[in-house]
């Protein structure tokens, strides 16, 4: 039923995912899951754009352990930052499957992006993935802007499905720790411990991100009795009044549409302004498809543009 609802272009793009046979990541290890997302990354992502700055750096946990970042900017002036943290379920991902995606929303919005490379699990597991991220969000509102000639007063955070989980969470800690965000930037996120929502069902199967692949990456992430901490599931946080404004970026086709709605309906209801889009007849990580979907090319526009008013 759920596929008549995509689109001709997602539909003969999920035939050809198919036909090319790879295995799917929960029947690997993370090792090889890793390597294995690497490898297809960016096969659909738009070539990686030429910017004035890009800069690898490494920044401080809160355990002392140096973490990787990148930094993009279109130009080397004084410019405001986004803090992305990219998607892989924190047991997958880095700086270069998400390179192209971070290079179009620095080029798009004019502002400088820094991408963190947090710790994965399971070797590292939950709530270190979190730890990794405010740490970063600390840093950047604290020394680590200036130092690198940005604006640390006008900051954000943002990124696509676990990295949207943990993007929700960071804008939680930092108004609880009195740090002002100018905008928090959730792309197909994350925001619920459980399968209560039809999309969890109608797109178990087919759609990319599988339910065997979505419990995969729980499992190695974190323990059952742990799933219901609001760190991991920020729809169960107990109150989201005074976060900072949202823009929340769902596809139709995604077994987690559902709990982004009502994530962003639940920071409406708290007096949150939030922007949301629902981009219809695609899949999860479709932003990361902009060589073949031209949904990614608007959610990217969408995104920058929010940046843009944040910013302003």
């Amino acid at each position: 039923m759920g596929t008549r609802l995509l689109t001709p272009r997602m539909a003969g793009l999920l035939d050809r995912i198919r036909l090319a046979n790879r295995p799917p990541f929960h029947t690997m290890t993370p090792q090889a899951a890793r390597q294995a997302y690497v490898q297809g990354a960016e096969v659909l992502d738009l070539p990686r754009a030429p910017l004035a700055r890009v800069q690898n750096l490494v920044l401080p946990a809160d355990d002392g352990t140096m973490l990787a970042a990148r930094l993009y900017a279109p130009n080397h002036q004084r410019l405001p930052v986004l803090l992305y943290l990219h998607g892989g379920g924190f047991v997958i991902g880095g700086l270069e499957t998400h390179d192209s995606l971070c290079r179009q929303l620095a080029l798009r919005s004019g502002a400088a992006v820094l991408a963190l490379d947090y710790r994965l699990a399971p070797e590292h597991p939950f709530p270190i993935a979190v730890n990794d991220s405010f740490a970063a969000l600390r840093w950047l509102a604290g020394e680590g802007a200036s130092a690198l000639g940005l604006d640390g007063t006008r900051l954000a955070v943002g990124g696509d499905s676990a990295g949207g989980t943990l993007s929700a969470v960071c804008a939680l800690l930092a108004r609880d720790a009195g740090l002002t965000l100018a905008l928090q930037l959730l792309l197909t996120p994350g925001t619920s411990a459980t399968a209560e929502f039809a999309s969890r069902h109608l797109f178990a199967h087919g759609f990319l991100l599988d339910a065997a692949g979505i419990e995969w990456f729980f499992n190695h992430y974190l323990a059952p009795q742990q799933r219901h901490d609001w760190r991991f599931a920020p729809l169960e946080a107990p109150d989201t009044e005074g976060v900072a404004p949202a823009t929340v970026i769902l596809a139709e086709c995604d077994p987690l549409v559902d709990e982004g709605v009502a994530y962003a309906d639940k920071l409406r209801s708290a007096g949150v302004p939030v922007e949301l889009e629902i981009y219809r007849g695609v899949t999860h990580d479709f932003i990361k498809m902009g060589r073949f979907i031209p949904e990614a090319d608007a959610a990217q526009a969408l995104a920058a543009q929010a940046l843009q008013r944040a910013f302003s």
